[in-house]
């Protein structure tokens, strides 16, 4: 008399189907709850593919070609980047810019628009303080330039030449936009006036969504003043918030531009305030080298790309939730 048995390969097969079945069956109930959500972020996945996405593959493809725009691109392998680096000395001084504006702007700014963020707060005029730290940030770089060249103007009616003149420390006007010494410490000065723009709205926010009753259990715990307030409750509830603004500060230093030509002129003195964003700009449309600029944009790319990363890692808010 034959008995029926269970063989190994058939239990794997039925923990196969019984897998498969239960794996369908939660992609259902996904599907179900979330589709809705999902469809209408399509036109936002769209508009991202084809505005962001298409333009980064291309620029890495262009950034191996000789390409002019009148003609097709034309395949040269590494010899972009071998001119950008060995031979391509304004890049070298570009670079030095735009590390020196990014490391003073960046922490500087990110700094500011938390301070006077946490200042304003409390404060009953909290909304107006904040539209006016605000609006220089939505104003053009042109016309932001246009007020800081009357104060910042090489002749003795300029702003500051003549508030120095009158006071004996200067004895000639001085020539503040052209001076290699000069332009770019006041395109700094002028950038971190105008930085208090999403960063400085976001820690607002940021700082105002904190429990209040973490404060209160701080103060039994031991927490004795405002800094140790910030400190041990307001930063590590604010992560988010972090993240936001020093990627903002990134992005925001390593792509300056208006307001560097706009206050020193396309190309300035000596390249004194020649940025990364300012070659990018003179290759593509004043030569119209395409494959070159696109070199000079893929290398942005991955350096902002590589500290946003960095960024991602220590700020990262996955321990708070």
């Amino acid at each position: 008399m034959a008995t029926t048995g269970t063989t190994p390969e058939t239990l794997v097969s039925a923990q196969e189907q019984l897998a498969a079945r239960a794996a369908e069956s939660q992609f259902s109930r996904f599907f179900k709850r979330w589709w809705l959500a999902y469809a209408m972020m399509i036109p936002l996945f769209a508009f991202y593919f084809v505005f962001v996405i298409i333009p980064v593959i291309a620029s890495f493809f262009l950034s191996f070609t000789y390409y002019n725009i009148l003609e097709a691109p034309a395949w040269i392998g590494w010899n972009n980047y071998r001119l950008l680096f060995l031979e391509d000395d304004v890049f070298l001084i570009a670079i030095g810019n735009t590390l020196k504006f990014a490391l003073v702007t960046g922490p500087v700014g990110f700094f500011l628009s938390f301070l006077f963020a946490w200042v304003i707060k409390p404060m009953k005029a909290r909304t107006i303080l904040a539209l006016a730290f605000y609006t220089p940030s939505i104003t053009a770089a042109v016309a932001m330039s246009v007020v800081w060249k009357i104060v910042f103007a090489g002749d003795r009616y300029g702003y500051l030449n003549h508030f120095l003149l009158s006071l004996g420390i200067l004895e000639e006007p001085y020539l503040w936009l052209s001076n290699i010494d000069t332009m770019m410490p006041i395109v700094m000065f002028v950038a971190l006036w105008m930085s208090m723009g999403n960063g400085f709205l976001v820690f607002l926010a940021g700082l105002m969504g904190v429990n209040q009753e973490l404060y209160e259990a701080g103060k039994v715990d031991g927490v004795a003043n405002p800094i140790q307030e910030i400190w041990h409750i307001t930063l590590p509830m604010m992560k988010p918030q972090l993240l936001f603004g020093s990627v903002m500060a990134i992005v925001a230093g390593f792509g300056v531009f208006g307001i560097a030509t706009a206050l020193t002129g396309l190309p300035s003195p000596l390249y004194a305030a020649h940025t990364i964003v300012t070659h990018l700009y003179d290759f593509a449309f004043i030569r119209f080298e395409m494959g070159y600029a696109a070199t000079v944009a893929v290398i942005l790319f991955i350096w902002t790309f590589g500290l946003s990363r960095i960024l991602f890692r220590v700020l990262s808010s996955k321990d708070i939730y």
